[in-house]
């Protein structure tokens, strides 16, 4: 999933602040416990990713895909003072360990988790946001993109993960996955409400911001 060499990559985490403790335990558990660990979004895009929510001190944040709770922490970490965010995830077994990682980082007050389909829990979401985070089912971030759209103030952010999915859009032939993806960069690409850059970070990430 990374595009640069493991030797470049540890260079760039050995040179970036070191991972708060809570998510250092966090990414040992989720390697430990789940099948899929390559999810979570580690020490280099966790760090990119509250650098930016510090920068844009937002009042509001949305997380589409929470994982075990990584990337929602870093993201929180830069809320305003009376900030909010909310996240969501499909799989409910995941509950349990989100909730107890939030309550760890001191955050659980500031986080409210949504178990269920994103789909479905968007349009409940009666709020504007300073940025969308998007890092759930590939198929369905063009349809994600569609949901937020309106709901992401002028000037705010939406980020998407895996936009380059381990370089599977450049095939020809593509997956659901994969051509999910390329729809939603195509999407951002060509959506004069906003610019964008692609950054080979990691899988691939993906930055919209909008102008209208």
């Amino acid at each position: 999933m990374n595009f640069v060499s493991e030797e470049i990559n540890a260079y760039c985490e050995a040179f970036s602040k070191p991972q708060a403790e809570v998510l250092r335990e966090l990414e040992r558990e989720t390697h430990l416990k789940m099948l899929y660990p390559q999810m979570l979004s580690g020490h280099l895009q966790g760090k990119f990713l509250g650098m930016i929510s510090a920068m844009l001190k937002p009042k509001a944040i949305l997380e589409i895909g929470t994982f075990t709770g990584y990337s929602a922490i870093c993201l929180a970490s830069g809320l305003s003072d009376d900030g909010v965010m909310h996240t969501i995830e499909a799989e409910e077994e995941l509950e349990n360990t989100i909730l107890r990682y939030f309550k760890k980082a001191g955050l659980e007050k500031k986080i409210t988790l949504h178990i269920g389909k994103a789909a479905e829990v968007i349009p409940t979401l009666n709020m504007q946001f300073d940025l969308v985070f998007i890092d759930a089912d590939k198929e369905s971030y063009p349809t994600y993109y569609d949901l937020v759209f309106d709901k992401v103030r002028k000037g705010g952010l939406i980020i998407a993960d895996n936009a380059l999915w381990s370089g599977k859009v450049l095939n020809e032939k593509q997956d659901a996955e994969t051509q999910g993806i390329h729809t939603f960069n195509q999407k951002a690409l060509n959506d004069n409400r906003v610019e964008n850059v692609l950054l080979p970070l990691r899988d691939g990430v993906m930055i919209v911001r909008k102008l209208v």
